[in-house]
């Protein structure tokens, strides 16, 4: 584990660490309540629920995190500083131990008060995001947070850390064959080399290769629902459309809650490089993008659970209910379904056996360090799948891309030349991989047909990328009576009748946004268009019912 980021500090330090000045401290304070520490006590605890942020007023607090056993100086604050990360947003546990040195006198702001101070305090709030921010940037680069222990290579290794990562979550992964501290840990905890990965947890809580769900818990990123709570929205997917319509949404005063089985983004938080996405000319990536929309959410209040899977809904009666695979229940006024579409996966024997280790179905930084000077196939022909072509192409030995079609006919041009001008990228057109073979979970070749000529190619390879597109995730609605089309997406407004709002299903009050609603266009803008659209839709339907909640407004009125 690495000490906080000395580099960030060097170059924005005074943005993460802002001294507000003494009428800034008076307009923050309306906002919390006030606390007494004497010196040598524990003002926040690794792993405790955090209670918001806490504003110095006199006395000093230091700030450190645990780096394998020792503490490490993050920071002192004193009066005019304030403690806190994006964590605290939403009340998660801290990933940092704070000691007061001397006594202390601070304000505490509760989450809800912190988003209504946001909200309420324009200039002074976007201070406080970009300190939030880049503190948790500090916290992912120095590896705070949870440790795993496994070979990197490992395919639940590589399912735990993506799943952290792609949650913005920061960690700390050990291999136990070039570490002593975690060949330390296996021994303190008697863990055999058979039963790794491990998570040894913030709170000091020990996983055997836990499930992302366990692991959501155990480093408090998901807690229980609150079955009594009536929400004015439940947004059933985290991508593009259903973070645009919880940031849309709570902005506008809606009570929201969501939900999403796996990570926050979609498919496009996995993409390597979006170039396309009006108002970025220089292109940006999919994890950066979505993080922004997902902070972007927590600031105007929306409550989200993840990882949390819908497997069914029920309306028809007021309110409509969305029950989990937990068993919990969601009550809710209206409902908007932003599940996108799930990976389709190639037809070929053993694909199993080397999924997770060395067949993947998006590009992260995590896959290109895997594929550091080996050599690479990728299938697929669209704009994913040539935007992961290029990405791996700076990394990888070589790169053999094949695509069943012209690229020209489903691929952005500017990637085509892209790909053409790099001297490791062989192209494959016409053909589709009808075999894997390999030992274990490690891949050694795989096998394509030509589709005309039938004749056969092998090539050695160590890493499969599979972007040949994806099937509208809609199987949990069998039972919710909404109409689909033939291909499986939900069908919405005109497409059913007259009498529709925008974007609503055949059900009233729920509606489909993205990728999974029917002649979607299948664009991170156009996914994020819907998503803005929907909120005016749901505001006509709930004029209709009982007025709905306006929480975060009242709260801002109340402050002010």
């Amino acid at each position: 584990m690495s000490e906080f980021s000395s580099e960030l500090v060097a170059r924005r330090g005074d943005q993460m660490f802002p001294r507000l000045s003494d009428p800034e401290l008076v307009r923050v304070s309306r906002f919390g309540e006030r606390r007494s520490y004497r010196a040598g006590e524990t003002v926040a605890h690794l792993g405790d629920k955090g209670v918001g942020l806490k504003l110095v007023l006199s006395g000093k607090v230091e700030i450190t995190q645990n780096d394998g056993g020792e503490r490490s100086h993050i920071v002192t604050h004193e009066r005019g500083n304030f403690m806190g990360e994006l964590a605290q947003l939403s009340g998660r546990p801290y990933l940092v131990d704070a000691t007061a040195l001397t006594d202390v006198e601070l304000i505490a702001v509760p989450p809800d008060r912190v988003r209504a101070l946001l909200v309420a305090e324009a200039d002074l709030g976007e201070r406080i995001m970009r300190a939030l921010i880049l503190r948790r940037v500090g916290l992912i680069e120095s590896g705070a947070g949870p440790v795993i222990v496994g070979d990197e290579a490992n395919a639940d290794v590589l399912r735990l850390t993506n799943f952290l990562r792609r949650n913005g979550h920061p960690f700390h992964q050990l291999d136990p064959e070039s570490d002593d501290g975690a060949r330390a840990l296996l021994e303190r905890f008697h863990v055999e080399r058979e039963e790794l990965p491990i998570v040894l947890c913030p709170a000091g809580q020990l996983l055997r290769n836990p499930s992302e769900d366990q692991l959501a818990r155990c480093v408090g990123l998901v807690g229980p629902i609150d079955d009594k709570r009536l929400y004015d929205v439940v947004v059933i997917g985290a991508g593009p459309a259903g973070l645009a319509t919880s940031v849309y949404a709570a902005s506008e005063g809606l009570a929201v809650l969501t939900i999403d089985c796996r990570s926050f983004g979609g498919q496009a938080g996995a993409s390597s490089r979006i170039e396309n996405y009006l108002g970025f000319p220089t292109g940006i990536s999919g994890m950066a993008l979505m993080g922004r929309a997902f902070s972007q959410a927590q600031k105007f209040g929306v409550e989200v659970a993840i990882p949390d899977e819908a497997v069914k809904l029920e309306c028809g009666n007021d309110p409509c209910h969305v029950l989990l695979a937990t068993g919990e229940r969601i009550q809710a006024r209206s409902v908007v379904i932003a599940t996108g579409a799930r990976y389709r996966r190639l037809g070929v024997e053993h694909l199993e056996q080397y999924e997770g280790s060395a067949v993947h179905y998006w590009a992260s930084p995590l896959e290109a360090d895997l594929c550091a000077n080996q050599e690479v196939a990728l299938i697929g022909g669209g704009n994913s799948a040539g935007q992961a072509t290029v990405y791996l192409s700076a990394r990888a030995k070589r790169v053999t891309l094949i695509a069943r079609r012209p690229l020209s006919e489903t691929m952005s041009q500017y990637l085509i030349d892209r790909i053409e001008a790099q001297p490791n990228i062989d192209v494959v057109i016409g053909c589709e991989v009808t075999a894997l073979e390999g030992r274990d979970e490690d891949l050694h070749a795989v096998t394509w047909r030509d589709r005309k000529t039938g004749a056969e190619h092998r090539r050695e390879v160590r890493y499969l990328f599979s972007f040949i597109g994806a099937e509208p995730n809609t199987d949990w609605l069998a039972a919710s009576g909404l109409k689909l089309d033939e291909r499986g997406f939900v069908l919405t407004g005109e497409d059913l009748d007259d009498d529709r709002l925008p974007l609503e299903t055949s059900r009233r009050g729920v509606f489909a946004v993205g990728d999974v609603r029917a002649c979607s266009v299948k664009r991170v803008a156009a996914s994020v268009g819907d998503g803005a659209q929907v909120v005016a839709a749901i505001h006509k339907y709930l004029a209709n019912s009982a007025e709905p909640a306006v929480e975060v407004r009242q709260e801002v009125a109340a402050a002010s």
